[in-house]
């Protein structure tokens, strides 16, 4: 399954990057976060809970951050588990570039889901996922007391993951794709 979206964030990179490398600052930003712990520079466990269409779960997962150019890019990859609800594992590549004043994000998820995710049907999954990236999006974007603007329509999502941040789009799209430790 694949994602992929770009957003514009409005503050500059350098504080786009250090926002995204703060336990406090995503765990207010990624929907359901529970808990968000830094394990090390380049890890990070998270429980979320989600719901995915009809399944209501809470997810624990694990992401590593691999490939760091601070404060460009970096690809991560990580995998959860919401027991019974089923599972995710993937990655995703997130590029951060300066727009004005502002930040274009770009982000490319591939991930794989199973148990009763995997059987609730893609156009469902792809909703609730760019529903929980458009919502992570967001809350990041208030965080720097601005509305984040839909750079592109994230172009036809034809899967889960982010990062999901990343489970729940990879643990909410990959921890709402973890987002840019350094």
């Amino acid at each position: 399954m694949e994602l992929t979206g770009q957003y514009k964030i409005p503050a500059p990179r350098d504080a786009v990057w250090q926002a995204l490398n703060s336990e406090e600052v995503l765990a207010k930003c990624i929907p359901g976060c529970e808990s968000l712990e830094k394990q090390s520079d380049t890890a990070f466990t998270a429980t979320v809970q989600a719901k995915i269409g009809p399944v209501k779960a809470k997810f624990k997962g694990k992401v590593d951050l691999k490939d760091l150019n601070p404060p460009e890019s970096y690809r991560i990859e990580g995998q959860g588990s919401g027991g019974p609800a089923g599972f995710a594992k993937g990655g995703a590549q997130v590029t951060l570039a300066e727009d004005g004043d502002a930040t274009a994000l770009v982000y490319n998820v591939d991930a794989q889901v199973g148990g009763k995710l995997a059987q609730i049907g893609q156009r469902l999954i792809d909703a609730s996922a760019k529903k929980l990236a458009d919502e992570f999006f967001q809350n990041l974007s208030d965080h720097f007391g601005a509305r984040e603007e839909e750079v592109a329509p994230a172009a036809a999502p034809q899967g889960l993951p982010p990062l999901i941040w990343a489970t729940t789009l990879i643990v909410a799209t990959l921890l709402l794709l973890a987002f840019l430790a350094t």
